[in-house]
Parts: C-alpha cells; sequence; structure tokens
C-alpha cells in the first residue's frame, strides 16, 4: 500500500529541477511515491526527469505531449496516485530534509481531510516564514468555519497547494482535482471548494516547503495574456459560493477577495504587454459588473478610498463590444 503520493509538475525548470529531485530525496521511504509531470518542457528538464525515475525510489515519469498548464498538470498526477494521502510540490521550490514522513504522522494523529502547513518564501538570498492565516493549531475543524470572517485574511486566501496534505477521501469524492486548463490562479476556486464541501481539517506548525519566488520563468512574472485566467478562477469561485447554502454569509467574502485581486493586478499594470494590459482592465470591467452588484457595493465601502474609487470608475467604464471573460 503506497502511503503518500508527491505530485511534482515540472515545465522548463532544468536550472531547478536538481534542487527539487534532491530535497525529494531526502524524503523518501518505500512507501511513499513521486509522481513526475514533465509538461511538454522545451528544455533540458525530460531528461533530467527520465533520469531521476531511474535514480529514485518510488519515482514514476509522466511527459504530456502537448503542454497544459498547472493545472491540467497537477490533474494528471491526481489520476495517476495510489496514496492514500496526496500532495503537491512545484518543480522550482523544495524541501527540508524528513519533512514528508513528519506530514504524514501529523496526518494520521490528526484523522482530518487535510492538513494546512505553513511554508518559507525564498526571494533571492532573503528567506520569510509564511504561516496558514488560522490561529488555533492541531485543532480538527470544520472547514467552512475558517472561510469567514470577510475583512481578515483567512484560509481561503492561503491558497498553495502545496502547504498541506490530502486525504484520498477528497479524491473519490470530487474535491482534489482542479479547474483543467487554468494557467493561473489555480489554486482559488480549488482551495475554496475544499473549505465548503470537506468536513474537518487542521493547520499544524511544521516548516518544511521552500518556495522558490521571483523565478523569471513563473507566470506570476510573466505579463502575458496567461495571467487572465485569474478571472476565469475567480468567477467560478462567485459562481459556486453563490450556489451554496450559505451564500449570503460567504459572498461577500469572495466578492472582497476578487476586488482585492483586481486592484493587486491593476496596481503592477506596467508589467503586462500593452494589449494585454488593456485587456485587463476591459475583463475587469466586466467581472466587476457581474458580480452581485449589493455586495460589491459593501465590499467597496469596506476599501480604503483610493482602491474603492478606482474600481468604482473601471465599473462604469464602458464594455468593448465582444470582450468577454
Amino acid at each position: 500500500m503506497v502511503k503518500l503520493s508527491v505530485i511534482v509538475p515540472f515545465y522548463n525548470v532544468q536550472q531547478y529541477a536538481p534542487d527539487t529531485l534532491r530535497s525529494l530525496s531526502a524524503n523518501a521511504r518505500e512507501d511513499f511515491e513521486f509522481i513526475l509531470v514533465d509538461d511538454c518542457s522545451r528544455d533540458g528538464t525530460p531528461e533530467i526527469l527520465a533520469r531521476a525515475e531511474r535514480e529514485l525510489p518510488g519515482a514514476v515519469f509522466v511527459r504530456h505531449e502537448q503542454n497544459g498548464g498547472l493545472a491540467t498538470a497537477r490533474n494528471t498526477g491526481i489520476d495517476r496516485a495510489r496514496g492514500e494521502y496526496l500532495t503537491f510540490l512545484d518543480g522550482d521550490d523544495w524541501l527540508a530534509p524528513g519533512y514528508y514522513p513528519k506530514l504524514v504522522a501529523a496526518m494520521e494523529e490528526l484523522g482530518c481531510d487535510f492538513l494546512r502547513t505553513d511554508h518559507v518564501q525564498c526571494t533571492a538570498r532573503a528567506r520569510t516564514v509564511h504561516r496558514v492565516p488560522h490561529g488555533r493549531r492541531g485543532v480538527v475543524m470544520s472547514p467552512r468555519e475558517a472561510i469567514l470572517p470577510t475583512d481578515r485574511s483567512t484560509s481561503v486566501d492561503y491558497a498553495y497547494a502545496w502547504a498541506g496534505m490530502y486525504h484520498r477521501r477528497l479524491v473519490d469524492k470530487g474535491l482534489l482535482h482542479f479547474t483543467d486548463g487554468l494557467r493561473t490562479a489555480e489554486d482559488r476556486p480549488w482551495i475554496w471548494k475544499l473549505h465548503r464541501e470537506a468536513e474537518s481539517f487542521a493547520a499544524v506548525s511544521l516548516l518544511g516547503v521552500f518556495y522558490r519566488r521571483g523565478v523569471a520563468s513563473s507566470l506570476t512574472q510573466i505579463g502575458d495574456v496567461r495571467q487572465l485566467d485569474f478571472i476565469r478562477a475567480f468567477d467560478q469561485v462567485i459562481a459556486e459560493t453563490a450556489a451554496d447554502p450559505e451564500a449570503d454569509a460567504l459572498l461577500p467574502k469572495a466578492v472582497r477577495t476578487y476586488c482585492a485581486i483586481i486592484s493587486h493586478h491593476l496596481g503592477s499594470i506596467e508589467r503586462f504587454e500593452p494589449a494585454v494590459a488593456k485587456k485587463l482592465k476591459s475583463m475587469s470591467a466586466a467581472a466587476l459588473r457581474r458580480m452581485p452588484q449589493e455586495v460589491l457595493d459593501e465590499a467597496l465601502d469596506s476599501m480604503d478610498l483610493e482602491r474603492a474609487t478606482k474600481l468604482r470608475r473601471l465599473r462604469r467604464r464602458p464594455a468593448p463590444a465582444g470582450v468577454a471573460a
């Protein structure tokens, strides 16, 4: 019986993949498997992974013939996984030695649907600890109770799939797969679905994932049209939350978060290609008009004046013909 399946998508990360694989080796156990998904890389990554399949205990190498994006690559790994528990790692990040055995032990002790963990963000030589925005540690709770309050950062705002571990029963219930084809913000609908529909979770104070921030090839650093998938991702969050029996309570949080993300992208619009920047404004304006307007008004009233004014002005922007999210 495989105890843990670790799903690791790779795309054009030949510079970082050796560090990632060495850290997996330092976490290997005879009942662990490492599913290495190459998303049709165009550099030397596939050769590195093919060698790892021979040398890394428990490694399984899967190669996409076409690039599908991170969400699709993770889904490929989920479909191949045999473990009682599943977790994720990105192909340019790495782990502390012995981290996964400790996380499995915590999972088995608590017996919940999923765990959330802290992580270390690495930007050049700087190291910063980022913690799950959930105060109670090592206590099993209802995930729905961790969505609110609306005006504070909560567990649904900490949307890193690799910062945690997940029981196989979530796969069986259809809760662990990602929205196929999303190129960015793929974790957002996913984390909201987990918190709305899973039965139990806990946050634990285990540090072991090192998240490499500012990688030049990362989508967060690239201002092309793929970045605009955040609109499709948050439209899904809004639509699914609106259908929830407790929509009246949960929608204000979803709408406020959507507004904050739109504001964030507009605040760094200079990194986008000119045509994409123009499309960002048009699609964001359309997204604001699609939101429940009374809930949106309340969200804007709760934001600082500068951001709220920009978003209100954007909402009034005429929509060009043919613009769609």
